[in-house]
């Protein structure tokens, strides 16, 4: 049985929750400028990570043509070095705010498709175009999407070795409630993906890479969802993987 005294000593102290309260909020409002911090970095990184692209690959193309073959190594692996150091701050920070506008999907295929074209001749993959989806425009964010798009296409050249085929159409399609959605398909011709990964792909910080952060798909299926939209994978071992992106289409 508990004692008057022990029953006054446990429900009296009020000031026993309090200390507690104190450091809840204080950690909330710490929280709370982390959060913010994170949407800056956040910002400023994904415009560094899609700008690299084209800067990567000119230095690639310089490397080839250059006399000054030490300094043109040495840009490059400064280039990657920033690229990396780029993706660590990925690991911590939160997407930017999206900026709607209206945005034709397939311009945005034809420039991330450009923008890889080094990579794609340098790799011998073939490339098959399909856009059916016409005029195929949606509601978007076109930073966000064109970083989507390059996030699924360099994993699809990452995941075939030389000589394979990657495929990219659109479709338009309708969801349950009868919602005009396009579909856009990218399909590589790679090894796939195993059964128990392939439920995992989507968790951050899941990855099967030597040296990858596990973030790039998490982040597409996030930048997807607030676009009131869908990322799915469909793969199979030895055959290769397909990424379907589902955007509700511009009335």
């Amino acid at each position: 049985m508990v004692s008057h005294e022990e029953m006054e000593n446990h429900n009296g102290d009020k000031s026993a929750p309090q200390k507690p309260l104190a450091i809840l909020d204080e950690n909330l409002q710490r929280l709370d400028r982390l959060a913010n911090l994170g949407t800056l970095s956040a910002g400023i990184a994904h415009e560094i990570k899609n700008a690299l692209v084209p800067i990567k690959t000119f230095v690639e193309l310089m490397l080839e043509k250059s006399d000054d073959r030490e300094l043109a190594i040495t840009v490059e692996r400064e280039v990657k070095r920033l690229d990396s150091m780029v993706s660590q701050m990925l690991r911590f920070a939160s997407p930017r705010p999206t900026t709607f506008t209206s945005v034709q999907v397939h311009d945005v295929l034809d420039i991330s498709l450009k923008l890889l074209q080094h990579q794609i001749t340098g790799k011998m993959i073939s490339v098959t175009r399909d856009f059916r989806a016409v005029p195929g425009i949606v509601r978007g964010d076109e930073a966000q999407l064109q970083q989507v798009i390059m996030n699924l296409l360099l994993n699809a050249l990452e995941a075939m070795g030389t000589s394979g085929t990657l495929t990219i159409s659109t479709e338009i399609t309708e969801d349950s409630s009868g919602a005009h959605l396009i579909r856009i398909n990218i399909h590589d011709s790679g090894m796939g993906i195993k059964k128990e990964n392939l439920e995992r792909i989507f968790e951050p910080f899941f990855t099967t890479k030597k040296n990858g952060t596990g973030l790039g798909l998490a982040i597409s299926q996030r930048v997807a969802r607030e676009h009131h939209g869908l990322i799915e994978a469909q793969s199979e071992p030895g055959k290769g993987t397909t990424f379907i992106i589902s955007l509700p289409l511009l009335k």
